[in-house]
């Protein structure tokens, strides 16, 4: 007797381990709300699918889960029947409910199961933010939940890891119903830029804003440019008058002139004297023709010396008489 207890708690562990490990494995894949001109049911009928996908490497059976988009039986203290009623069930009898590892399949919302065991009554409003949540068999245990945004015609609201609870928005040629999200659509960058803008007012505002911004650029670099060409000019202009140069022309042009007069001096010196006023005559003289420019290239001496008359003899004759 106590074997058989043993068993069936072992079976029971076995099972309920076996329940949270699908629960973890079973996750919403990718939503379309309004679907204009993508996945068509068996009777050529477009309307909004759900993809659940089963990301473990099990095979399990989903039937039986619920799908819902009401909010209210979030409300813990609803009874079990209550909240059946606000949800779709996922039909038995279908094989393809059995999902193995890495598989998925998509169901049809807003519709009736009278179509068949993938299509749900579970209400879709495509003009308005939709809540969408998948729960285990008791209707009891939320296994998965997301909020989809309002989207375009043809987008769909998809995981982008399977790990985490991240989503995006897919542009119709990337939707992936009934296989992998991972899938990367190639698009070249000219037809991507056809998509994002159709009429080419983007790529005219951003050719003309380069060209501008490089006219100015060219603008404020010349401006620089001949603004330091200037300064330069100019420096080298100052730089290449020699002021030392002119004041040492200048010194030895006084010396000159000094070492002149002193010898003119000295030559009235032995002469025994000479009228002060022809000292100041010569001096002035050589200042002016210095600052004429006229002697500067003279290298003579300027001498005056005395010469002997014979009036000097009459004079003192002359004055022999009145003594």
């Amino acid at each position: 007797m106590k074997k058989i207890v043993f068993l069936f708690g072992l079976l029971m562990a076995a099972s309920q381990w076996s329940f949270a490990q699908m629960d973890k494995s079973i996750k919403l894949n990718e939503v379309m709300t309004r679907n204009a001109t993508n996945l068509q049911d068996e009777y050529g009928n477009r309307g909004p699918w759900v993809e659940i996908a089963n990301i473990s490497h099990s095979t399990y059976n989903i039937r039986g889960m619920y799908i819902t988009t009401d909010r209210a039986v979030l409300d813990e203290t609803m009874s079990v029947p209550e909240r059946v009623k606000r949800m779709s069930i996922i039909p038995n009898g279908e094989l393809r409910t059995n999902l193995s590892g890495q598989q998925h399949l998509v169901l049809f919302l807003n519709s009736s199961p009278t179509k068949g065991a993938l299509h749900l009554t579970v209400d879709v409003d495509s003009v308005k933010p939709v809540w969408i949540a998948l729960y285990n068999g008791n209707a009891t245990q939320l296994l998965d939940s997301i909020t989809i945004p309002v989207m375009k015609a043809d987008q769909s609201f998809a995981r982008i890891s399977k790990d985490e609870n991240k989503w995006e928005v897919k542009p119709y040629d990337a939707v992936t119903p009934g296989i992998s999200n991972y899938i990367q659509v190639s698009e070249s960058k000219i037809d991507k830029l056809k998509r994002e803008d159709p009429h080419g007012f983007g790529i005219t505002v951003l050719a003309m804003g380069i060209v501008f911004f490089c006219l100015f650029t060219l603008f404020v670099f010349f401006s620089l440019f001949g603004l330091f060409m200037k300064h330069r000019s100019a420096a080298k202009k100052v730089a290449a008058i020699p002021p030392i140069n002119v004041g040492v022309k200048t010194v030895e042009k006084t010396l000159e002139i000094g070492h002149k007069t002193n010898i003119i001096l000295q030559d009235g010196l032995k002469s025994k004297g000479i009228a002060k006023e022809v000292y100041i005559a010569v001096i002035s003289m050589a200042l002016k023709e210095y600052q004429d420019n006229v002697h500067d290239v003279e290298s003579g001496i300027i001498t005056i010396k005395p010469k002997n008359t014979d009036w000097n003899d009459e004079y003192i004759q002359m004055t022999q008489f009145h003594e």
